[in-house]
């Protein structure tokens, strides 16, 4: 069996499981936020039970509209931070929260062979620890906080294998940038994508984070990684509970198997109004800019916030320009805090904002008005996404997006650093 066949299939108390068969699977946590919770808690509500199946295994984030951009989303916010009182559930309110997908793995409540669902695509983030993360909806988190398990098709698995070294400015975006071009927004669809080869060994967890969160944008069901001394060095100071490492077979079925050679892959960039709308950054043109947004559950992260740093320290935003960065989680906040980063970004010219998704969705801190062009690290760009049905946005990893601000155009950040 593939990697998520194994954990499927000792979560269903099965000894084999195949793709396409529909299994019922016991589940170590359940996820919503502050857009899709309050759905999930009246049709909770509606079903008749009184409590969730496990309070320590419901987790609700505030992260999409906080701090409360109007009266709506501070109701949104109510209700979800209520029903958390009233339950149990774990529940971060701000001071302690950060952007789901950053937080979760932060605090050490996923880890490897787990099964996790949450109402945000961008739950398949967690298969960076080894586990089965899948976006749902609000409906089913309803049914899942009410039972403890959920209905599903095993999903295929298509094996991706990365050769070569990765180049200077190059990192996770880059690689699930370049696949999405080439397998395209339904490439994976209702698939596994299982991550492997010697330039995914070398990515840093940060790294392949990255990775993982923009396998919804290949049309994927999740995306896993094995687990490695880099996953157990990760987990094991933040872990609270026992948990189980799987591996895939050596003679594991897979639907498809996609190599690479990335050893000459430049930083890439997907244009308007596509994730597979990707070209290497050299091919992009001359691209002006009129904002640069630095973070989201994409690559928000501390080693984000250094290449960023990196690349604008000592130099000054363009005129032109609104750079906004947003740290993943107020630990990212404190640490990058402590090292120098936020000082570094505030003396070019930026802003640093309290951890949210914000701009990512269009939601508040960032909107953009018609005809404008933003350069950001979030994972989507699809018309309007961002704001004005006429805007534009294009993604990047944090060096190009750095650089871009700096110059106030898309641009490689060997133009900036020399």
């Amino acid at each position: 069996m593939t990697l998520a066949e194994k954990i499927l299939a000792a979560h269903s108390n099965r000894k084999k499981v195949t793709p396409g068969e529909f299994i019922n699977v016991r589940l170590d946590l359940v996820l919503a936020n502050d857009i899709t919770a309050p759905i999930a808690i009246r049709e909770f509500h509606r079903i008749g039970v009184d409590k969730v199946f496990d309070p320590k295994k419901v987790v609700m984030v505030p992260d999409h509209f906080v701090p409360n951009k109007d009266v709506l989303s501070a109701e949104q916010a109510k209700l979800m931070r209520e029903f958390c009182y009233q339950q149990g559930a774990l529940h971060f309110e701000l001071g302690e929260m950060g952007i789901e997908h950053v937080l979760l793995p932060e605090q050490g409540l996923v880890l490897p062979g787990d099964v996790v669902i949450g109402a945000d695509s961008h739950t398949c983030t967690y298969g960076t620890l080894g586990a089965l993360a899948t976006g749902m909806g609000s409906t089913d988190i309803a049914a899942a906080m009410a039972t403890g398990d959920i209905w599903m098709k095993v999903p295929p698995t298509i094996r991706l294998i990365y050769h070569g070294k990765l180049g200077e400015w190059v990192g996770g975006k880059d690689l699930i940038l370049h696949t999405i071009g080439d397998i395209g927004v339904d490439g994976a669809l209702y698939s596994a994508m299982e991550f492997g080869g010697e330039a995914v060994d070398e990515l840093s967890m940060d790294g392949r984070f990255t990775v993982a969160n923009m396998a919804i944008e290949a049309g994927a069901k999740a995306g896993l990684f094995a687990v490695d001394d880099k996953t157990l060095a990760y987990i094991k100071p933040r872990a609270k509970r026992p948990y189980i490492v799987y591996e895939a077979d050596s003679d594991a079925e897979y639907a498809q198997v996609i190599e690479y050679d990335v050893s000459a892959l430049e930083p890439q960039v997907a244009l308007p109004h596509s994730p597979a709308n990707v070209r290497p950054v050299s091919r992009v043109g001359r691209v002006e800019i009129d904002q640069a947004v630095i973070g989201s559950c994409t690559n928000g992260r501390l080693e984000d916030l250094r290449l960023a740093a990196g690349i604008i320290k000592g130099r000054k935003i363009h005129p032109r320009v609104r750079c906004i960065i947003i740290p993943g989680s107020q630990q990212v906040y404190l640490d990058a805090l402590t090292e120098g980063l936020i000082e570094s970004f505030i003396r070019a010219g930026a802003i640093v904002t309290t951890p949210t998704c914000g701009p990512c969705l269009g939601g508040h801190m960032g909107v953009l008005a018609n005809g404008e062009r933003c350069i950001a690290t979030t994972n989507r760009n699809f018309v309007g996404r961002m704001g004005g049905s006429k805007s534009e946005v294009y993604l990047a990893n944090p060096a190009v997006a750095a650089a871009s601000a700096v110059m106030g155009r898309i641009t490689s950040p060997d133009e900036v650093s020399g």
